[in-house]
């Protein structure tokens, strides 16, 4: 569209104009390329997408057909989660461009649980872990699924995930963790510090992530035990492959740190930090590791806080008074899942198919960077009960994205009619639709061999 003279001296005469301008024209480049990584059904499935950004409240999947900005009837909303095949792989792509030339980038790794308790014809559902699920254990059947995430801000809620796929039946959250981080790193322009939880901190992930060009920095079971490196060959039999144990439950096993910190935290006060060096699990005697004590020395509360326990596995370690702190945003990603959960509304449709989950799950990261790309530009629009910020979360962006999407519309086309549908055969018999039981998953075990007799 030409630009009107007086319009440019307008741009000129005010950066914040022209920087808006910039912002909107790559948002709008955005969600063009997105569009067309949508390949099949990508109107009504974008169109989709700006509903529910838009949709606040949502009883179920074709409330989002009474949006303004969704043109099409709701039967299209499910024909196009049917249709739909988003390209995980090129949309991976077009998040990582719109991410800036920065020294030092932060990925955040975990997995949640999608519920579907009565689901019973659903496929490849499997026991995850839940917290709010019934009965005395936080144990639930549903479909797990997996995210990596880019952590752009040292505080606040925002995540970016790259990668969100499910957790197959015949997968385990590290498996499917490893290979999404050896599918992003790929792409990266620089090796990235990524940051896991605890379920995550052993050997098989070490052992899985070893060939991947990624620092890690990981959360540690406070019952681990953890190996020092072995003494000098001694010149007789094998060579030993440990040195010293390393209870983490127990300090008399404990060495005298390399260093040790201690810092004032506004919220946390007088926080401790030691390093040992040159520790590893009992299976990974070749890939050495720092360990990190964090702890708190004021208990403001009168209860005894477990300290926490952090390992590195990489190349150069930041310092010590910054290494510790990079731990803290892996929580973002907990901010994630719940805004999907909550106000994208990731959990609210009862699909049919894994498959139709799947291309649902895909469009929650699609909208995610357009609120991250859009959050300078709002106007925010606080409900009266909302206090007035100046950082907004992805929940206030979404909140004011109208007036985002009047300006710079839609890459979609407008529906055409096609008249009405048959219906149903006549005399067509209808069939009960298969149940399907919960795939209990097993730890595989490598036999040991069986030694002949002589």
């Amino acid at each position: 569209m030409a630009q009107s003279p007086q319009w440019r001296k307008m741009r000129e005469a005010s950066p914040t104009l022209t920087t808006t301008m910039d912002v909107l024209t790559q948002l709008k480049a955005f969600r063009k390329a997105a569009y067309d990584c949508l390949a099949k059904a990508h109107d009504a499935t974008f169109e989709l997408t700006d509903a529910v950004m838009l949709t606040r409240n949502a009883y179920c999947l074709a409330d989002f057909s009474l949006c303004p900005v969704f043109r099409r009837k709701w039967p299209s909303i499910y024909e196009a989660l049917q249709d739909c095949r988003p390209q995980r792989q090129k949309l991976m792509q077009l998040y990582i461009e719109q991410m800036p030339n920065m020294e030092q980038v932060i990925l955040a790794g975990d997995h949640t649980a999608w519920s579907r308790p009565e689901a019973v014809t659903l496929q490849e559902r499997t026991s995850e872990h839940y917290t709010t699920g019934g009965g005395n254990r936080p144990i639930t059947q549903g479909q797990g699924y997996s995210t990596i995430a880019w952590i752009p801000e040292a505080q606040g809620s925002w995540a970016l995930p790259l990668r969100h796929e499910r957790i197959t039946s015949w997968e385990s959250p590290i498996d499917k963790a490893v290979w999404q981080l050896s599918q992003v790193c790929q792409h990266l322009p620089q090796r990235p510090i990524s940051l896991w939880d605890s379920e995550y901190g052993c050997a098989p992930f070490v052992l899985k992530t070893a060939n991947i060009a990624a620092d890690k920095l990981m959360r540690l079971r406070s019952n681990l035990t953890l190996w020092g490196a072995p003494p000098a060959y001694s010149g007789k039999g094998r060579p030993r492959l440990h040195g010293d144990k390393f209870k983490l439950n127990d300090a008399a096993t404990w060495s005298v740190p390399l260093a040790s910190l201690e810092v004032d935290e506004p919220k946390l006060g007088r926080v401790q930090i030691c390093l040992w060096q040159n520790l590893h699990f009992r299976k990974t005697a070749a890939h050495p590791m720092s360990l990190l004590k964090v702890e708190r020395l004021s208990q403001r509360t009168g209860k005894a806080i477990k300290p926490m326990w952090l390992a590195w596995v990489g190349e150069q370690m930041p310092p010590l008074a910054e290494v510790w702190r990079l731990y803290l945003r892996r929580f973002a990603v907990d901010h994630w899942y719940r805004f999907i959960k909550q106000r994208l509304h990731w959990t609210l449709p009862k699909l049919s198919t894994p498959k139709q989950c799947e291309r649902w799950s895909d469009l929650m990261p699609l909208m995610t960077w357009e609120l991250w790309l859009a959050r300078d530009i709002v106007t925010d629009n606080p409900l009266p009960w909302q206090n007035s910020t100046v950082k907004l979360t992805p929940g206030r962006v979404a909140q004011a994205m109208g007036g985002v999407l009047a300006v710079i519309g839609t890459p979609a086309h407008p529906p055409k009619p096609r008249g009405k549908s048959l219906g149903w055969i006549p005399g067509q018999p209808r069939l009960r639709r298969t149940r399907y039981p919960v795939v209990k998953k097993s730890v595989s075990r490598r036999k040991q061999p069986v030694q002949k007799s002589a």
